[in-house]
């Protein structure tokens, strides 16, 4: 898409989880895309006009590449995307013939169109924290985040308005990593001038290895997650607590056996032996 005019936007609905915008198509017609990026969970096309193109797939939205009369460019795929084109609901036609076509059986996706100048401000990005790959994520954040908070320390990094992006596998395995018990209260592991605890000093370089580590596996494929080439990820091939209980705990040293809870609604895996 970057460098590439929208020509025209072909919409087979007149909404996904929400309606479009009553001027979405008009918007976009002949806008050249300069960038694309990501703010949490949404995609962001930066548009000559200084409009936003705010993108989210939901639980089972797919973008592929078409060609103008040739079908898909991409070939290959591990698991086909899905080509039925009851789901095909929105089409991109850009200005060197191919397409970008956005496909959702669910249909929990969805697109909107937001100034840059007002992106922050705006309601989709006002309440969303930091990213945990971002130069913001340190140990003097996280004292702010943990000071005089009673809740589990699993919920705490799990709450999407602290820190944008950390699911319930990452948090699992961070927190392994960490040696930090996920029931623990976040409050206690901040010090009365402030800091963090010697035990939680390496939770910030943590939750980032864990991170760098999953996307250079390419994710974690459980259910629907696929990379954009239709392939798996692999990261769940080195869960260390995830989806492991009553196995052995693979910290050095440790005999203890990884356990499951249930922490607000969610499966939590950890070890009881070596995470305090």
């Amino acid at each position: 898409m970057t460098g590439n005019s929208i020509v025209r936007t072909e919409l087979r609905r007149k909404d996904l989880r929400f309606p479009f915008p009553p001027d979405f198509s008009e918007r976009l017609a002949g806008r050249r895309v300069e960038a694309l990026g990501r703010r949490a969970k949404y995609l962001l096309a930066d548009l000559d006009s200084g409009d936003v193109l705010v993108m989210h797939l939901g639980m089972s939205g797919s973008f592929r590449v078409a060609g103008a009369n040739s079908g898909d460019v991409r070939q290959g795929f591990h698991y086909p995307r899905s080509k039925i084109e009851a789901h095909d609901h929105v089409r991109f036609h850009l200005s060197d013939g191919q397409s970008i076509v956005y496909n959702d059986p669910r249909r929990f996706g969805f697109m909107d169109i937001v100034r840059r100048s007002d992106l922050h401000a705006h309601k989709l990005f006002a309440n969303v924290g930091i990213e945990p790959l971002g130069n913001e994520l340190d140990d003097e954040f996280l004292a702010g985040a943990f000071r005089g908070k009673k809740a589990p320390l699993k919920a705490v990094l799990l709450d999407q308005r602290i820190i944008a992006g950390l699911g319930n596998i990452y948090v699992c395995e961070t927190l392994h990593r960490a040696g930090l018990s996920p029931r623990r209260a976040a409050g206690t592991l901040v010090r009365k001038e402030g800091r963090l605890s010697s035990r939680a000093c390496k939770l910030a370089a943590t939750i980032r290895s864990v991170l760098e580590d999953a996307i250079a596996a390419g994710g974690s494929t459980l259910r629907d997650h696929r990379l954009t080439d239709g392939s798996l990820g692999y990261f769940q091939h080195t869960f260390r607590v995830y989806d492991q209980e009553g196995e052995p705990c693979q910290a050095p040293g440790c005999t203890g056996t990884i356990r499951r809870i249930v922490q607000s609604g969610r499966s939590t895996f950890f070890c009881g032996s070596c995470q305090k």
